[in-house]
């Protein structure tokens, strides 16, 4: 049903009424664009039709739009102002305020406060309910391996907290033509809309988010092309802290307050292994294959998976293998030491754990490349949802300065399917309800806890337990 707003004087000589579509056409996920021009300056919305165009000014695309289509009611874009054309005065109705809302989200301090605390479903002006950050995402063509990745972070609290508030980011100075600082922009306005309570519709399109990463990854990241979750999510994570103005070792962001954890690497090279005996024994005493340690930082942990076994069981079906987390993890003790070949060098290197950060996300490495395909190792992983404890993987001097090292599953991306045309799903936690959803690009439905672990786990975010917390989740 269409609305109506009254106009009043101009070329009308009594009161008129204006009908407005409204709410079922404006879609403010894509580019502010003039459809006609495609430019960016001066855009404006038809509120009757939802298109895009220039300027309001005699012969502007959007002047001869209002007398072409007697589609009067205009908003500017940028200043959020409502126009009347061919008139143009400006309209001034409290009624208004709901479209401008959707256009740009505000959320004060108190209602960011209150947000992992809410249990309240949302009405779309569709009539369909949704719970605010469990919305779903358009694949607009082949960027499920983003959605998964975007909407993982988008239910990490102190991230998103960060990115709702503007305020938080918007004076941060950058270099003059510094284009990164886009994706910070467009991150930040893809949170807004995802926790949006007065969402006209019970989703969300990344376009203008996802713009920003194909120009700012100069094309390494595409709409049209899958991608890999784990390379998006590095690149992802490593481009926001640096446009938020952060380096590599001394100028931390929010980024680094939340996923950075540290480690110590220790590193041996080994002799050629086609060396006689003797004289691999003889370079072992020599320094450059005497073991070297270095402190390091890390925004993830990559979880190597046994080799998947090549034979069949008697029903002629590949057996797919499991394995339990903590074998996979066993990489970070400080004690399993892990081969690493380069083309003409070999060593050994293990790995112990110094820090651990608030929020923890393992990369479970399913895919190998060779030069001819890439391969993917079915291997199910054996988690389990809460209450994994990672203090085994601290030396003893940094265990005593870590309280807390029980962490909690909160996010879990899966890649379904052949590795180059796979598809991406994630399980999120939402914390007010403490249920599990699945989200898969537009689709949103619950899911119990022990159906995650049933999946082949690609990306995990574990949220660590501070302050004696108990556990919230409905496992």
């Amino acid at each position: 049903m269409a609305e109506w707003i009254l106009r009043t004087g101009g070329a009308a000589t009594a009161h008129t009424w204006i009908p407005l579509t409204g709410q079922s056409v404006l879609d403010f996920d894509f580019e502010k664009l003039c459809s006609i021009s495609l430019s960016h300056i001066n855009a404006y919305a038809c509120l009757v039709c939802g298109k895009y165009f220039q300027g309001r000014g005699l012969k502007s695309h959007a002047y001869i739009h209002s007398v072409q289509f007697s589609h009067h009611v205009f908003l500017n874009l940028h200043t959020l102002k409502f126009y009347c054309l061919p008139d143009n005065y400006e309209i001034i109705d409290s009624s208004l305020e709901d479209i401008t809302y959707v256009l740009k989200p505000t959320f004060t301090k108190q209602q960011i406060a209150n947000l992992d605390k809410q249990a309240k479903l949302s009405r779309a002006y569709d009539g369909t309910t949704y719970l605010p950050g469990i919305v779903g995402l358009n694949n607009i063509k082949a960027n499920d391996y983003a959605n998964a990745v975007l909407q993982a972070l988008s239910n990490v609290p102190p991230l998103r907290n960060y990115f709702l508030e503007e305020d938080n980011y918007k004076n941060i100075k950058r270099p003059p033509g510094d284009i990164m600082f886009l994706l910070v922009q467009r991150f930040g306005e893809l949170m807004r809309k995802l926790w949006n309570p007065r969402n006209f519709k019970a989703h969300v399109s990344p376009h203008e988010m996802l713009q920003a990463v194909v120009l700012c990854s100069k094309k390494t990241f595409q709409i049209t092309k899958q991608g890999d979750g784990v390379d998006f999510l590095s690149w992802f994570l490593n481009a926001l802290h640096s446009a938020l103005g952060g380096t590599k070792k001394k100028k931390k962001t929010i980024v680094t307050d939340v996923f950075q954890g540290s480690m110590r690497i220790f590193t041996k090279k080994l002799p050629h292994p086609d060396l006689p005996a003797e004289e691999k024994e003889q370079l072992l005493h020599n320094d450059e294959y005497q073991e070297t340690m270095v402190e390091s930082t890390f925004m993830y942990l990559t979880l190597d998976l046994p080799t998947a076994p090549l034979y069949k069981d008697e029903k002629e079906q590949l057996i797919i293998p499991q394995v339990p987390l903590f074998n996979i993890l066993a990489k970070f003790n400080g004690i399993t030491e892990k081969e690493y070949k380069t083309y003409k060098e070999n060593f050994l290197k293990r790995f112990q754990l110094t820090k651990l950060p608030p929020y923890l996300i393992f990369c479970i490495k399913r895919f190998t490349k060779n030069n001819f395909f890439v391969e993917k190792n079915p291997t199910i992983v054996n988690f389990p949802i809460t209450n994994v404890d990672l203090r085994e993987y601290l030396s003893e001097e940094v265990q005593a300065v870590h309280k807390n090292t029980t962490y909690d599953l909160i996010a879990n991306i899966v890649h379904d399917g052949k590795p180059s045309e796979g598809s991406y799903r994630i399980h999120v936690l939402h914390h007010g309800t403490g249920k599990w959803y699945e989200l898969q690009d537009l689709q949103v439905t619950d899911i119990l806890p022990q159906m995650i672990t049933l999946s082949e786990a690609y990306i995990q975010i574990w949220k660590r337990r501070d302050n004696d917390e108990t556990n919230q989740q409905g496992a």
